[in-house]
């Protein structure tokens, strides 16, 4: 097993339901290098790829207003409520996540410190162009910058609880593996924690349970719009550092009052509206490293949910101290992903003494004041990413370690070879092809197995050594001593924790001998492996009832009746292909025999029936001579993490990280190949 100067750095974090590669995040970070409608072009998705590419855990997209009429600070932030700009957030995200990093949106709101505002109802807000007199919408009555602001009502209130629920959604659906909410540095929900700016009588204001009431309600919906298993990240300022501002002993109480609520609790400091904050929550030259570690190690000794730390961290020793000392669970870096986007890389291959540390000369944040772009005084590839991006790099020959033989682990034993790397192949079964190879015998599946056949065959014509009946451990690594692991270990069945489960049968099983269920069967989950099993199913004369707790995206399950839903396969979610999702429905509605239930929970298995509960709580049975359980899959996560101190390059892609589709798979595999070997 590999040596690592930075164990802790290294050590993958699970927050949530995903598991993250290492504990170095880049913190949420805006750009301006935006359309005319204030969506992201191709050197803004540049700006953060580089990032991903480097070895950051998780790259975090700043400042996406969940209000475009009424929370901008300034012209140049991204509009979370313009549908329209989905597709260059999804192009973003994407060239995030195809490095194996966890692309983050940061949700903002201005609220009082707004300042690019619009027209609502007739009355023109604080536009410089209007002509009218203006207002913001804040938390208290009050001015900002000669702008009258107006205290929110409760109508506006819930309101903007619902933006926030709406652009994480939005995000989510566009690729965002994390929710990141702003709460702190003296924007909206930050004005509502703060004594100082929120002198609101009502029960928005006053006691700190009070205070906290709008921020706990915006995480709640947030929680509920993207589920329990998308982390959700909040940040928030340990202390404002301003006169009559909170100190660290109530910034302790915000963040039990988040306890809980979130996966992780970001800890800064300072106030945008200050200068003098300003330069805390920025540290300047003049300022020690970590001088705002002290904030995350005195909130860690009181929450249980995870921390991060953030400010003047530039050293990966430093860093890896402050993990090794219990101040913090993940570090963030911010300016530092500037001055060396390849930390990570870097410091996880023992060259952290050719990492560039951030001189905090402030040149960065003047340059895009200034000019719109960020530049770095000591690296010159910031503000021209798409160069070092699309230039050849110089490779070097590497032996890589692919573990598992599947989708993913097929496309990226390939794609290393004719990079010129030596490969190992390993697989635990006797062929290749992995979990999918359950499907030879679906007619409809043909063209999906001749792929498998035509991967499996490339790599028997190339060098690559491929060891069948192989499962890799840590031993097994440590024998093979490769430079680089690639580990596309999958996923298992994920089985619903209800009484009766052992009698269910797992939907592979159930592919690979459809002799395994009688002629009444209900399948419980409504995702695309339940969809297209209930149709194998029903094709070969099965009555088939598909049992799904979620309510269709398409339809809504609370405007149907439970005779609708089994009328109208139209409104069967197929995920983020809905021109399948039309053919499916198309054919469930030929076959007439296969039923979809949605809003519908499973809550036990009886002898000869699925007990379920409908839409409106009320518990009856459907008839089952069998019980299938397409519930999804649960990444291989442990195992996974076990091989990552096992060779000084590791990558993690296909179902292990997230279980999700084959595009998504062989394009993260695709690209961990290529990236082996640039430094």
């Amino acid at each position: 097993m590999a040596e690592y100067k930075f164990p802790g750095l290294f050590e993958p974090v699970r927050l949530g339901g995903t598991l993250f590669r290492n504990r170095i995040f880049s913190s949420p970070q805006d750009t301006y290098r935006l359309t005319g409608e204030n969506f992201l072009d191709d050197d803004a998705t540049a700006f953060y790829e580089v990032k991903a590419l480097g070895g950051f855990a998780s790259v975090c997209l700043g400042d996406f207003m969940v209000d475009s009429l009424a929370g901008h600070s300034h012209p140049f932030q991204l509009r979370g409520d313009d549908v329209k700009g989905r597709v260059s957030l999804t192009k973003t995200l994407n060239a995030i996540t195809r490095h194996g990093a966890v692309a983050a949106v940061e949700l903002n709101h201005a609220g009082g410190n707004g300042g690019v505002l619009y027209e609502f109802n007739g009355q023109y807000t604080a536009d410089a162009g209007s002509g009218g007199e203006g207002f913001i919408f804040g938390v208290s009555d009050g001015e900002h910058n000669g702008t009258p602001v107006r205290a929110m009502d409760e109508a506006w209130i819930e309101r903007l609880i619902s933006r926030y629920a709406e652009a994480a959604a939005f995000a989510r659906k566009c690729g965002a593996g994390m929710i990141t909410i702003h709460g702190g540095h003296g924007w909206l929900l930050a004005q509502f924690m703060s004594r100082s700016a929120n002198r609101r009588k009502d029960g928005w204001g006053g006691s700190l349970k009070n205070r906290m009431r709008f921020p706990v309600a915006v995480v709640k919906a947030v929680r509920d719009a993207v589920g329990a298993a998308t982390p959700i990240e909040i940040r928030i300022s340990g202390a404002e550092h301003i006169p009559g501002g909170y100190d660290i002993d109530e910034g302790v109480r915000i963040a039990k009052a988040l306890d809980g609520l979130v996966d992780l609790i970001h800890v800064s400091a300072g106030h945008h509206e200050n200068d003098a904050a300003s330069m805390i929550t920025h540290p300047t030259m003049f300022l020690p490293d970590g001088v705002n570690v002290k904030y995350a190690a005195a909130v860690k000794k009181r929450v249980k949910t995870p921390v991060a730390t953030v400010g003047a961290l530039t050293d990966p020793a430093h860093m890896e101290e402050i993990l090794r000392s219990g101040q913090a669970d993940v570090v963030q870096l911010g300016r530092q992903t500037l001055a060396d986007p390849d930390l990570p890389a870097k410091a996880r291959s023992g060259r952290e003494d050719e990492v560039n540390q951030c001189l905090r000369c402030l040149t960065c944040f003047s340059a895009s004041t200034t000019s719109g772009i960020f530049y770095c005084a000591t690296n010159p590839v910031i503000g021209r990413e798409r160069d070092a991006l699309y230039a050849a790099p110089v490779r070097k020959r590497r032996k890589v370690l692919v573990a598992g033989g599947g989708v993913a682990g097929m496309q990226a034993a390939l794609t290393a070879v004719r990079m010129g790397h030596e490969v190992i192949l390993c697989e635990k079964e006797s062929v290749l092809g992995g979990v999918l190879l359950c499907e030879s015998d679906v007619p409809f599946k043909k063209k999906l197995m001749k792929y498998i056949e035509r991967q499996a065959h490339l790599i028997s014509q190339s060098p690559i050594r491929v060891q069948l009946g192989t499962a890799v451990t840590p031993k097994i690594a440590g024998s093979i001593a490769p430079d680089a692991i690639i580990a596309a270990l999958g996923a298992g069945p994920l089985l619903p924790k209800i009484p009766g489960i052992g009698r269910a049968v797992m939907a592979e099983d159930v592919y690979r001998d459809i002799s395994k269920v009688g002629f009444e069967v209900c399948i419980i989950g409504g995702g695309l492996v339940g969809l297209e099993l209930g149709i194998h199913l029903a094709q070969h004369g099965r009555n088939v009832t598909v049992v799904e707790m979620a309510a269709s995206t398409l339809v809504s399950g609370a405007e149907m009746t439970t005779s609708e839903r089994i009328s109208r396969p139209e409104a069967i979610d197929a995920g983020a292909n809905i021109v399948h999702g039309i053919a499916l429905a198309q054919e469930i509605k030929k076959l007439g025999n296969m039923k979809i239930l949605t809003g519908t929970k499973a809550l036990s298995i009886l002898q000869r029936s699925l007990r379920v509960a409908g839409p409106d709580g009320a518990a009856y049975e459907l008839d089952a001579g069998s019980v299938v359980c397409a519930a999804g899959r649960k990444p291989l996560a442990e195992e996974t993490a076990a091989l990552s101190r096992c060779a000084p390059e590791f990558y993690q892609v296909g179902d292990c990280l997230a279980a999700k589709n084959i595009q998504a798979a062989t394009q993260a595999a695709y690209q961990a190949a290529r990236d082996i070997g640039r430094l």
